[in-house]
């Protein structure tokens, strides 16, 4: 796959709204290995009052939170999808998250574009963030 840039993504405006209304995020790759950057970023906004859910094939717990294998799986409510997977597994991220109805936003990390998923999500009623950290957008917040 080509590499993109991302033609569909929230302004500043929009994320700062996202991170006011947001209570919960699932994390779709969220490593337990403590130098990776999806574990470092879950940790901080978990240290910053929101809920992590992580979302990963292997361990049963990370940063003393319940693991799931799938969105399908997670029982609350979801604010974000945040993801720290490769841009191929979008589309079919995009129809887990499409498929759950109860998610306002798919937020893909720095490096993670797929312009036609991420206008899918649009076109279906979500804000979508391309290739921005969480982190740091929450931190410039502040």
């Amino acid at each position: 796959m080509e590499c993109e840039f991302p033609s569909i993504s929230a302004g500043r405006e929009q994320i700062e709204a996202i991170f006011t209304k947001t209570k919960t995020i699932a994390v779709l790759g969220l490593s337990p290995k403590l130098e990776k950057d999806s574990y470092k970023v879950a940790k901080y906004l978990k240290e910053q009052g929101f809920k992590i859910i992580p979302v990963y094939p292997e361990k049963e717990e990370i940063l003393g939170e319940k693991v799931y294998r799938s969105l399908a799986e997670i029982p609350l409510k979801v604010d974000i999808v945040l993801v720290f997977r490769k841009p191929e597994a979008l589309p079919r991220i995009v129809d887990a998250v499409l498929d759950r109805g109860d998610i306002d936003t798919l937020w893909t990390q720095i490096g993670i574009v797929h312009n036609q998923a991420a206008q899918r999500a649009q076109d279906a009623g979500l804000i979508v963030v391309q290739s921005l950290c969480a982190m740091v957008e929450h931190k410039s917040l502040a």
